[in-house]
C-alpha cells in the first residue's frame, strides 16, 4: 500500500471507513490491531471499553503514537475475529472501534460487526 493511500482512507469520514474496512478484511480476510503486553483499548464517551481494529497493517501502525507508542500491528484471522473475538467482546462488555484514524472512529455493537462482514462475505 503507497502511502498516499493510506493517507486518502485515513481522512474519509468515519462511515466511509467502516465500510473500507468491511470490504477490505474481507477481501484480505484478515483485521489488525495494536498490541503490547495487551491489545490497544479506549473507552467511549460513557466509559465503555473498547479494542480498536483496522483493516490493514499500514493503518494500525499509523496509530501507534502517543499512548499507543509502544504497540506494533498485529494480524488476526477473520475467521478468528468473527467466531472467537467478536462473542467474547459481547460477554465481556466490550464493543469494537473500527478504524479509528487519530481523531475518530466507528463504534458498533458487535452483532452489527459480524452481519455487516457476514453480508460482504456473501459476495465472494
Amino acid at each position: 500500500m503507497n502511502s498516499k493511500e493510506v493517507e486518502a482512507v485515513l481522512t474519509l469520514q468515519a462511515f466511509k471507513r467502516y465500510e473500507y474496512f468491511i470490504k477490505k478484511s474481507v477481501d484480505y480476510e484478515e483485521v489488525w490491531g495494536l498490541y503490547h503486553d495487551g491489545w490497544a483499548m479506549s473507552k467511549d464517551d460513557n466509559g465503555c471499553p473498547l479494542v480498536n481494529f483496522w483493516p490493514k497493517k499500514e493503518f494500525a501502525q499509523k496509530c501507534a503514537v502517543e499512548e499507543w507508542k509502544e504497540y506494533h500491528a498485529k494480524k488476526i484471522d477473520l475467521y478468528e475475529f468473527m467466531n472467537e473475538w467478536l462473542p467474547g467482546m459481547k460477554s465481556d462488555g466490550i464493543k469494537p472501534s473500527i478504524f479509528w484514524n487519530n481523531v475518530d472512529s466507528v463504534v458498533v455493537d458487535t452483532e452489527r460487526l459480524k452481519k455487516d462482514l457476514d453480508e460482504e462475505l456473501e459476495n465472494y
